[in-house]
């Protein structure tokens, strides 16, 4: 009877194997001893800190209770920010802000700080146009062509108007009105005017050759310039000098 018997020829590295498996198994263990004991000596010092610095936490007092006629009415308070310097020789000034109060702003002191008023723009289609044969209808007013117009930025003076200068009564509205009259007789004024005719008056500038008849009617004193309009400082011309209807009846 015949055995086959063979030999085990890798004795050697049988037993290697294992004990190289035994050996990273204790490696691991120590490790995570390791770690343990790490994490047990800084979970210790972060104790260790809070006993030593202690945290002061913010203690919010309670609202009070505020009554309805004060939350209306909250009352603002004025910190005194100002930077302080040399307290020992300037003091810095003391603000009470119960004692302030709101007031409205100052006029100008002179013209010069009125912003000047934007001058109205001319509908687009409106052209300048001569106008001939002009009738005073009153003191800023002329019919010419078939059109009504009324000088832009003045005011007419009434027809039955009367004036009175140093206790002396005269009929200064038909004497404007004349006055106009006879200083555009026979001549022809450049408006500008829309392209149809319009059966109500408008409002229109106009000139004599170069001269602007709105302010030739105001500066002397025969017609009024309306409120916040460009012939104000014409109007008040024209009473200094007591012109027109500021003026004295034989003067005129």
């Amino acid at each position: 009877m015949r055995l086959n018997w063979l030999p085990n020829r890798h004795p050697a590295s049988s037993q290697s194997g294992a004990g190289g498996l035994m050996g990273q198994t204790g490696r691991l263990r120590m490790m995570i001893a390791v770690a343990g004991l790490e994490l047990l000596v800084g979970i210790l010092l972060l104790a260790k800190a809070a006993a030593l610095f202690p945290v002061e936490r913010a203690v919010t007092d309670p609202t009070p209770d505020v009554s309805d006629d004060v939350a209306q009415h909250p009352v603002r308070s004025i910190v005194n920010s100002a930077r302080k310097i040399a307290e020992d020789l300037i003091a810095p000034p003391q603000i009470d802000g119960t004692e302030m109060e709101r007031v409205e702003p100052r006029l100008p002191l002179g013209d010069l700080g009125l912003a000047s008023r934007p001058k109205s723009a001319m509908p687009k289609d409106w052209r300048e146009t001569l106008l001939y044969r002009p009738v005073a209808t009153s003191s800023a007013g002329f019919e010419a062509m078939g059109r009504k117009l009324f000088i832009s930025g003045t005011q007419s003076v009434e027809t039955d108007r009367i004036c009175r200068f140093h206790d002396i009564a005269w009929p200064c509205g038909q004497r404007a009105r004349a006055a106009f009259n006879n200083w555009m007789r026979g001549r022809a004024l450049n408006c500008f005017v829309p392209p149809a005719v319009d059966r109500f008056p408008v409002a229109a500038t106009c000139r004599l050759g170069k001269q602007d008849v709105g302010a030739w009617l105001v500066s002397n004193g025969w017609a009024l310039a309306l409120p916040g309009g460009i012939y104000g400082k014409a109007e008040a011309t024209a009473r200094t000098a007591e012109m027109g209807i500021f003026g004295p009846s034989f003067l005129q």
